[in-house]
């Protein structure tokens, strides 16, 4: 055999590749390990090294939240209840919407704030609209290693939203999410947090496996509320349905509220046992009785009893 064909045969072959053995510790050496504590890229929903998830059905406004975070991360600001200690490098990685979209809302966010826009490099966008081809599936090794290009000097990675980035295998197969799971797993290794944007299914809950909530640190899921109407535009409920490490205040839900004030969003919130307890004032008044305020509030008989108390001792109903 002459020595073309066997350099043809070298090049082919795999390069050998020894496997790493499982490192084991000691409960007196783990212990002695100086680890840095995880601190906070956005208290106290994001942690640093965070893998977070935010879903919420279509048009309840998953993608204003997901740019309010990210802007508040690049600035150090704050929003909703949220609040960036210091600014940090962010990357957006949008899948679906239009670039012009993307760009007025940035730029209402941007009108709506007091503070200085981010430095230069500390909030990166990529767009499918301004890519020469399409944004590759991250659920391959080759869309992830084309994303592994971007990262140098990124803390928080926001991928909106994990159906259109991630489409190969079926959304509510297991198997289908291990090789995303690995990679957010190997992005955490190397200090990066990652927030994913995703569907609500028909039933409410985050769209296909449950699995991809195992190795997930926060869950938010966004809500409309029973009396929404369509003319409001962004209202809606925050729920923390799984918060390592938030408790207290910090866990209860809220409301928030979106309005576009001469180009400006605008965020309000407010917590939801006061709206709650408002709309059933509003019942009361009405001379609704307490079995169907309960029936209407979706609560016990005895909470909208109780509620009728808060009413009475608030002045918001007469006695």
């Amino acid at each position: 055999m002459g020595a073309e064909p066997v350099k043809a045969i070298v090049e082919a072959a795999e390069v050998f590749q020894p496997k790493r053995r499982l490192k084991t510790l000691s409960l007196d050496s783990f212990l002695r390990l100086d680890i840095p504590p995880r601190e906070l890229v956005l208290a106290p929903i994001i942690p640093t090294q965070g893998l977070a998830m935010l879903y919420a059905a279509r048009g309840v406004g998953k993608t204003h939240v997901g740019l309010g975070i990210a802007y508040a991360v690049a600035t150090g600001g704050e929003f909703l209840r949220w609040k960036a200690p210091l600014p940090r490098r962010v990357l957006i990685i949008d899948g679906e919407m239009p670039a012009a979209t993307m760009q007025e809302r940035l730029a209402a966010i941007v009108t709506a704030t007091s503070l200085e826009p981010p430095a230069p490099d500390y909030l990166r966008i990529i767009s499918p609209d301004l890519q020469d081809d399409p944004i590759p599936d991250l659920s391959t090794v080759e869309g992830q290693n084309a994303v592994d290009e971007h990262l140098d000097g990124i803390e928080l990675v926001i991928l909106d939203n994990l159906s259109t980035l991630c489409r190969s295998g079926r959304e509510n197969e297991s198997e289908s999410w291990v090789g995303v799971q690995e990679w957010l797993l190997a992005l955490r290794r190397r200090g990066l947090s990652v927030l994913i944007v995703h569907h609500a299914g028909k039933g409410g809950a985050q769209r296909g496996t449950s699995k991809r909530e195992d190795i997930l640190d926060t869950v938010l899921n966004l809500r409309r509320p029973d009396d929404y109407s369509a003319t409001e535009g962004a209202r809606f409920e925050v729920h923390i349905e799984k918060g390592r490490g938030i408790t207290g205040d910090d866990a209860k839900p809220f409301e928030a509220k979106l309005m576009v004030v001469n180009g400006a969003a605008v965020w309000s919130t407010r917590d939801l046992e006061d709206v709650k307890l408002h709309r059933a004032a509003d019942l009361f008044r009405d001379g609704t009785s307490v079995r169907d305020v309960a029936d209407e509030l979706g609560i016990s008989k005895s909470a909208a009893g109780r509620l009728r108390d808060k009413c009475k001792a608030g002045g918001l109903i007469d006695d």
